[in-house]
């Protein structure tokens, strides 16, 4: 019994190098473990930051298809205006051409209404708004008399200005038949209002009127023809 208890036992296998190995299949366990889980993380990371970059594609496409559309109605719209203000010009000029029809009646209207007696008008001229009178008349009494009513009386005329006044002879100067007279050229500016008062107008004629019952003459344009034509004063 005492030779069994004092025994020692010795391990003769090589524990040591055994563990060794098996530490470093261990690790080397590890080492791949922690490889795989790199690289699962980083494809997760990378996939995350894929489907980020395709969102924002597809947000970049949407914003360019919505920039598309915008510039295209965009274009649209100037087009629209564009013909909104072509259409807009014709009707401002047909309206034109309407209220421009009929103001040569109102002019001659107004020169018969204010022309004084002693007046002959030779020549009447528009130009767009621009009226030039060209005449005869017995003095520049008249004359001034005329530039006077169609400054202050008139509905269609304004602005009148005298650009000159000489005296001429009717007819062979010194030759019994014969008569001076005062040849004048003036200008004046046609109004356009757009619906002229009928009142004002009304106003001239009544004066006239009344001025035809008290017994003096109606300013109307003189319809005597001179004799001949009048020539410059030698």
């Amino acid at each position: 019994m005492a030779e069994t208890t004092n025994r020692i036992l010795i391990n003769l296998l090589p524990h040591r190098e055994m563990k060794r190995e098996r530490r470093k299949k261990d690790f080397v366990g590890l080492m791949v473990l922690a490889g795989i889980v790199t690289c699962g993380i980083a494809g997760a990371i990378a996939m995350g930051i894929n489907q980020q970059i395709s969102t924002q594609a597809d947000r970049n496409t949407f914003i360019k298809q919505a920039n598309d559309k915008l510039d295209a109605q965009i274009k649209e719209i100037a087009t629209l205006r564009q013909e909104i203000d072509g259409l807009k010009a014709r009707q401002q000029a047909v309206e034109n051409l309407q209220s421009d029809r009929t103001t040569p009646v109102h002019l001659l209207d107004e020169l018969v209404k204010h022309t004084p007696e002693g007046v002959y008008m030779k020549q009447v001229r528009q130009d767009d708004r621009k009226l030039t009178l060209v005449g005869l008349a017995q003095s520049n009494e008249r004359i001034a008399d005329l530039l006077s009513r169609l400054s202050n009386q008139t509905v269609w005329l304004e602005k009148p200005d005298l650009i000159e006044s000489k005296l001429v002879w009717l007819g062979t100067p010194n030759a019994r038949d014969s008569k001076q007279v005062y040849e004048f050229a003036m200008t004046t500016m046609v109004k356009r209002p757009n619906a002229p008062d009928p009142k004002k107008a009304a106003q001239p004629a009544a004066s006239a009127k009344a001025g035809s019952v008290g017994g003096s003459a109606a300013p109307t344009v003189a319809a005597t023809t001179p004799p001949s034509t009048p020539s410059k004063t030698q």
